[in-house]
């Protein structure tokens, strides 16, 4: 960043917002936050950065004259009044991460990255990752968008950051040049967002643009269709090499799956002839076939910068998944109780209906305009009942009667603090010793809760309430 004094603006108070304008100030920035709400929170906030020297106005947020840069928090649509006010006036848009990669040293010393990107499983797998590079021996965090601000984290002694990007933070980076970078899978979410699925791929697909190494998943149509302007003879800008995971056996330059081993055929001297084991499907947890395609994508990008195969076999160990993850709640009466409430799109919820053979599927929320029917369809053999709950639960039900017409379904109306009580209730009552017992919602969670976690939470407490 130049060191001049320039009118940078920051838009929003949050966590990535504050962090831009701490990172602004720090670097001889004259800075000006615009916050719409000013509640307690805001106002603590805005005290903090006044002593560093930043102005915070509240209010409609308006272009101030003068701005030479506008840093954006990730979910301001770009036709938010104030992001089209900095187009017209000429005024350069970034995001907190394109921010981040400008500020971080120059001298050599700055920490790699190694980034990754995807509709699910993006924090799974960057926490997996930060886990293995510690295994290793080297300083690291996770960042972006989750862990340490990513504005904060380049200012400090890391030698690498596991970096998880957004559509959002992606859509207002134009710079990023990570060391190694990963596409994990892409399915149709935040289109209201991006406006067409198309452009929410394109701003997935712009994590390869400058990268060093590029991690696509080979069963994923998408991030095989995205990385193929980077193949042998199409790189652009650079020697990008390309490697895929794979939850079959690998080709070379893939890392993939033999028998019960993970192995690499990537990073190894002579990938046609040889393959280096990793980790074995007893070192991931929780297992589930989309957990291992995690586990593959954190190996590929550690691999890429250097890990060895013992730190990624100590590192999957070691790791610890965050909560709603599918994770098991309890068993009552023979019947497994799951928590997956972080599924909030169709795609998500089928990684995890593909988990268990014989599930009672607790689903419904807001689906984003979404479908569904694909969905359905392919989970109806391990289906042996469904409760509904939420807003969209009517777009399920109808699904469900066109492709699963023999399971039975339970329609669970309502938005009361007991909803959840029902459903679970209603939920033992179609399941067998043997099931499970899954919420796996495929929608967000905002009609009936603050955030997935909270319906997670709700849902435990219900089970727990069965099993005394």
């Amino acid at each position: 960043m130049d060191a001049q004094t320039v009118s940078v603006v920051v838009a929003g108070l949050g966590v990535s917002g504050a962090a831009a304008a701490r990172g602004l100030a720090a670097g001889g920035e004259s800075v000006i936050v615009l916050e719409a709400n000013e509640g307690e929170r805001q106002r603590a906030a805005a005290a903090e950065l006044a002593a560093l020297g930043v102005e915070v106005r509240f209010g409609e947020p308006i272009l101030p004259e003068g701005t030479s840069l506008l840093v954006t928090s990730p979910g301001w649509r770009p036709g938010h009044p104030l992001l089209a006010a900095a187009a017209r006036a000429g005024v350069e848009v970034i995001g907190e991460v394109e921010l981040a990669w400008r500020l971080r040293a120059t001298d050599g010393s700055a920490a790699a990255w190694l980034a990754l990107t995807g509709t699910n499983g993006k924090t799974t797998v960057v926490r997996m990752l930060t886990s293995i590079l510690i295994a290793a021996g080297h300083r690291a965090a996770a960042v972006g968008n989750v862990g340490v601000p990513i504005a904060e984290a380049v200012g400090e002694p890391y030698d690498v950051l596991a970096v998880e990007l957004s559509s959002f933070q992606l859509h207002w980076s134009s710079s990023l040049a990570p060391y190694a970078a990963a596409l994990l899978n892409v399915a149709p979410d935040h289109i209201d967002w991006h406006g067409s699925m198309e452009e929410y791929a394109a701003a997935k697909a712009r994590i390869f643009e400058n990268a060093g190494v590029i991690v696509y998943n080979a069963d994923d149509e998408w991030s095989e269709r995205l990385a193929g302007p980077y193949r042998p003879g199409e790189v652009r800008g650079g020697d990008a090499r390309l490697v895929g995971f794979t939850l079959g056996t690998p080709l070379p330059g893939q890392l993939g799956v033999v028998e019960e081993l993970l192995v690499d055929r990537a990073f190894v001297a002579d990938p046609v002839h040889e393959a280096e084991e990793l980790a074995d499907l007893h070192d991931i947890t929780p297992f589930a076939p989309h957990n291992v395609a995690n586990a593959l994508a954190a190996a590929a990008l550690a691999r890429a910068y250097g890990v060895p195969a013992d730190a990624v076999r100590r590192g999957l160990r070691a790791f610890t998944p965050d909560p709603h993850r599918i994770a098991h709640v309890a068993t009552v009466g023979g019947v497994d109780y799951v928590d997956d409430s972080k599924a909030t799109n169709p795609h998500a919820a089928a990684a995890s209906l593909a988990a268990y053979p014989s599930i009672v599927w607790i689903a419904g929320g807001q689906l984003k305009g979404a479908d569904v029917d694909d969905l359905v369809r392919r989970a109806a053999p391990r289906l042996r009942g469904a409760v509904l709950l939420g807003q969209d639960r009517e777009r399920i039900r109808r699904a469900l009667a066109r492709h699963a017409a023999n399971v039975p379904v339970v329609d669970v109306p309502g938005q009361d603090t007991g909803v959840m009580d029902r459903v679970v209730g209603e939920a033992r009552r179609l399941a067998s010793p043997g099931d499970t017992v899954l919420l796996a919602p495929a929608g967000a969670s905002l009609d009936m809760w603050p955030h997935y976690g909270a319906r997670g939470d709700a849902f435990a407490r219900a089970v727990r309430g069965l099993s005394g």
